[in-house]
């Protein structure tokens, strides 16, 4: 074997080393991450049917390793398990029915346009059962997060318990948090169209919840599996 086919041999086995070794740190100390949760798996892309959504945000975790990190959890349709995720796959061109359950409470928006809600059918959105166009966290303490996907013009405050209700008998301390009455929380519910076009659509909440980190928005702001995650769209 000639010399420069011996370095290239040698230079691809090196390649191949790093690349196993990154693997491997990948794993142990990343992880494969948070699992994608599919919804509709029965529902062909493109007839509009509708697909049903749940999932809950919470002031805490017990699930990972930033147990004061805000966080969203997905509940599966399938175990009907509260999932620590903010990824999850719907059909292409379907009706989303999204139930959000609100366990955290109030932070100002640093801007009141995310008040708005957007890109939802008839751009309402429902608080407990009450239709609404708009929540203003100037007017007082009502809003806890947003939902807000860019990629579709899709934008809905999400409203948080009162304060007496946050002051008797408490928040929620452990999660995933369980719907009961003795649990202070709101129920959000909206619904949109998911696009036609196949591909992952980010969403994130636009209030600054990250405690801790600078103007709010690290943290659990920037990290899937907490605030931030993608829609899945398939065909």
């Amino acid at each position: 074997m000639s010399l420069p086919a011996r370095v290239g041999v040698l230079i691809v086995a090196f390649l191949a080393v790093v690349a196993l070794s990154v693997w491997v740190v990948a794993k142990l100390f990343i992880g494969d991450g948070p699992p994608t949760i599919a919804f509709g798996t029965t529902v062909a892309a493109d007839t509009g049917a509708t697909v049903h959504v749940i999932m809950q945000e919470d002031p805490q975790n017990d699930v990972s390793t930033h147990p004061d990190w805000v966080s969203y959890f997905v509940r599966s349709p399938t175990t009907h398990e509260w999932v620590h995720t903010t990824l999850f796959q719907v059909p292409a061109g379907s009706k989303i029915d999204m139930t959000i359950y609100g366990f955290d409470g109030c932070t100002p928006l640093r801007n009141n346009f995310w008040g708005e809600v957007t890109g939802t059918i008839g751009n309402v959105a429902y608080e407990n059962g009450k239709p609404f166009t708009a929540l203003n966290s100037y007017s007082g303490c009502n809003v806890a997060h947003t939902f807000s996907m860019p990629g579709i013009g899709l934008n809905v405050p999400m409203g948080s318990p009162t304060l007496a209700q946050i002051a008797k008998p408490g928040l929620c301390g452990t999660s995933p948090c369980t719907i009961t009455p003795g649990n202070p929380h709101v129920v959000m519910t909206f619904s949109f169209n998911s696009p036609k076009t196949p591909g992952e659509y980010f969403w994130q909440c636009r209030i600054p919840c990250g405690g801790g980190f600078i103007d709010g928005f690290g943290g659990p702001m920037q990290t899937i599996g907490f605030m931030t995650g993608n829609m899945v769209v398939v065909n």
